[in-house]
């Protein structure tokens, strides 16, 4: 597996499915600012909702190869394995990727499990083989990067603009750089601000 974090601002998604699983990937690819597509003959009230507001394009029915014309990503949350062959098969046909939740066999990709602290995002994956333990992993790692490292990537983010910016030798930038992310630094600043970044 190649880990990569997908850009999908303004990237036309299909999703296809709108029960509860398929609402949370709606929900994070509208948190992603993908340009969202669902099809589903029936949706969850949420679902509905974003439709009407204009947050999604919904459309009433089943799952039809133009569906997939221009897309760029592609998620099956339905419980028939029939339709997530299908949109895998035609998807892969079209070299879009593709994920059929809770069909590794239909994935040309998996969810990870997150850990997010702003722009700091740390994800685990087993490779389809447990996501049981990826979410265990999650968790103990929630707890090891408290939500202070959401502020102290962000003045990392300002520091390392400022550098950019000042004319310094490239090995200088790189080392103050790496002093400014050490665990040192981290500690010091906390034990400054009172245990909070």
């Amino acid at each position: 597996m190649f880990p990569i974090f997908l850009k999908l601002e303004s990237r036309p998604c299909l999703v296809v499915g709108a029960g509860i699983i398929a609402e949370g990937k709606i929900q994070g690819l509208l948190s992603e600012l993908a340009s969202v597509k669902v099809v589903a003959p029936e949706a969850t009230a949420q679902i509905r909702q974003w439709a009407s507001a204009g947050a999604i394009e919904w459309h009433e029915r089943e799952f039809e190869s133009a569906d997939l014309d221009g897309k760029f990503l592609v998620i099956v949350a339905t419980s028939s394995r029939d339709v997530n062959t299908r949109v895998f098969t035609e998807a892969h046909a079209k070299n879009i990727l593709c994920n059929a939740v809770d069909d590794p066999a239909n994935c040309d990709f998996y969810y990870p499990a997150v850990v997010r602290r702003g722009d700091l995002q740390i994800a685990i994956s087993t490779g389809g083989h447990s996501p049981a333990l990826a979410q265990r992993l999650r968790q103990e790692l929630e707890q090891q990067f408290g939500p202070e490292y959401e502020s102290w990537v962000a003045e990392l983010g300002k520091q390392r603009e400022e550098l950019a910016a000042a004319e310094l030798d490239p090995e200088v930038r790189k080392r103050i750089l790496h002093e400014l992310a050490s665990r040192a630094s981290f500690d010091a600043q906390r034990t400054q601000k009172g245990g909070r970044i």
